[in-house]
């Protein structure tokens, strides 16, 4: 498979169905944290950047085989480039009934055009870090032509059309936007812009830049009281146990390490394994050089 990849574990979806529709690393921002590295096109002109027809045929192959919890648009690159998401969106709420998220940097919703093409999704889940200019700059490196007004008031406008869940994830960085007045003024934000759910993440897989530390537990755990209720920290949440699909174990794993650093428990709980099996099995594939090892905060992760 080409666009679809998967199903992965993710620590907000379940088991979710990968579709890419942006050539790796096509994004509007270049964020410190982000776990797939730097971003080499920085661009904020949405086009066909991959044949919607190939996406769909790869769409209905995968899906005759596999029932993930959602299908989910994310993957290389900032998903709502892609003029075409529509599309692809409609073709899987028609044809299979399956749930349909979008993970998305938020940078390109103050467009009309493209807050249209997500109207169909059940879940959209932008990110929304700051409402300060300047931590903006720092954490997301955005193209220069975004400006963090023109992005918040983007997700007002969603809010307002969108029918389905909207999830605002808050990307929370050590030394970067965990100071008291930061959280504070993004909860007033967020509280206007009224998601259904406030999500604190942080950074928990190896980051593009060193730079990008995580906050501790008891940290988020300070910032979810400040934003209370509506808010659910995410960071830390555990993967949900699915059986093992019907491939070689070694492939699932190769697989689900193509796209995003994993772990060995991340491995075992997406794939119903056993964990001594799938500890043999990833250790395996490192001393093949299928696999390799970074270390980030003591723990082991594994890239493709």
């Amino acid at each position: 498979m080409k666009y679809i990849f998967g199903p992965v574990p993710s620590r907000r979806l379940g088991l979710s169905l990968g579709v890419d529709l942006i050539p790796p690393k096509t994004c509007s921002y270049d964020c410190l944290y982000c776990q797939i590295g730097k971003t080499t096109c920085k661009t904020i002109e949405p086009k066909a950047y991959v044949p919607m027809e190939a996406v769909i045929a790869e769409l209905e192959e995968t899906l005759a085989k596999v029932t993930p919890d959602y299908v989910t648009f994310s993957g290389s690159g900032e998903p709502t480039l892609h003029v075409e998401i529509d599309r692809a969106i409609a073709y899987v709420k028609e044809k299979t009934g399956a749930r349909v998220a979008v993970l998305t940097n938020g940078s390109l919703l103050y467009r009309p055009e493209v807050r249209e093409r997500l109207l169909k999704a059940d879940m959209v889940m932008p990110t929304l870090s700051t409402v300060r200019e300047e931590t903006f700059r720092a954490i997301h490196q955005p193209h220069d032509n975004l400006s963090l007004t023109g992005i918040i008031e983007g997700l007002r406008s969603l809010r307002e059309s969108y029918r389905g869940q909207l999830f605002i994830e808050v990307m929370l960085l050590a030394g970067f936007n965990e100071g008291e007045e930061e959280i504070e003024a993004l909860k007033r934000m967020i509280l206007e812009i009224a998601p259904d759910r406030v999500q604190l993440n942080t950074v928990v897989r190896p980051p593009a830049d060193p730079k990008a530390i995580p906050l501790d537990r008891k940290k988020l755990e300070d910032i979810k009281s400040v934003f209370g209720e509506c808010a659910e920290i995410v960071a830390t949440a555990p993967i949900k146990e699915k059986q093992h699909l019907q491939v070689p174990l070694s492939a699932a794993v190769l697989e689900m390490a193509r796209r995003r650093p994993v772990t060995i428990e991340d491995v075992a709980g997406a794939l119903g394994a056993p964990l001594r099996e799938a500890d043999e099995t990833v250790k395996a594939l490192v001393n093949k050089g299928d696999l390799r090892r970074q270390t980030h905060i003591g723990k082991d992760y594994y890239t493709g």
